[in-house]
């Protein structure tokens, strides 16, 4: 089991853009007894109302999406490369249909709070939801990217999440 410790958001050394697009993460919500994760590369860290933020976006027939609307609080979790397969299957696989937890092997864990993440992780990133909305054609300003990535009108909902604890091994 990893022993993290706390640090602040400033702190994270690691570049967002290699975190999030290029190693991938696992966004987890729910609780205790309940819970869903999957894969995200798109996102981004920065400040807005004076507060450390990340940029998370959820299609709603994700699994997760419902576990993300349901709790104030989500984490994203960032792994090294020995984890790819884990994260590969998480993108790929639906909760609802396979135990992601089983199949992966990665050991759950949660704050105090009992939000949840894993344990294997390198990074964690303890976040809460600030803002919600759903992204939709009328408001790309560069229609040269909707087709491939919303060939079937399944837009994303975006969350503007303050980081409340950020955890590193």
């Amino acid at each position: 089991m990893a022993d993290f410790r706390e640090i602040t958001p400033q702190e994270i050394a690691e570049n967002p853009f290699k975190l999030i697009g290029g190693d991938w993460a696992l966004v987890t919500a729910g609780d205790r007894e309940r819970f869903n994760t999957m894969t995200i590369s798109w996102g981004g860290m920065g400040i807005m109302w004076n507060k450390p933020v990340v940029f998370s976006f959820i299609r709603p027939q994700r699994y997760t999406f419902e576990f993300t609307e349901q709790n104030d609080h989500f984490t994203m979790s960032f792994f090294d490369e020995e984890y790819r397969k884990a994260l590969a299957f998480c993108g790929s696989k639906s909760g609802r249909d396979v135990d992601k937890v089983k199949e992966t092997g990665l050991t759950p864990a949660f704050t105090e709070d009992g939000v949840p993440y894993f344990e294997e992780a390198k990074l964690v990133l303890v976040c809460k939801k600030l803002y919600a909305q759903d992204l939709n054609a009328q408001s790309i300003t560069d229609q040269a990217v909707v087709s491939p990535n919303y060939n079937g009108n399944d837009y994303h909902k975006m969350y503007v999440s303050e980081i409340v604890k950020a955890l590193t091994v």
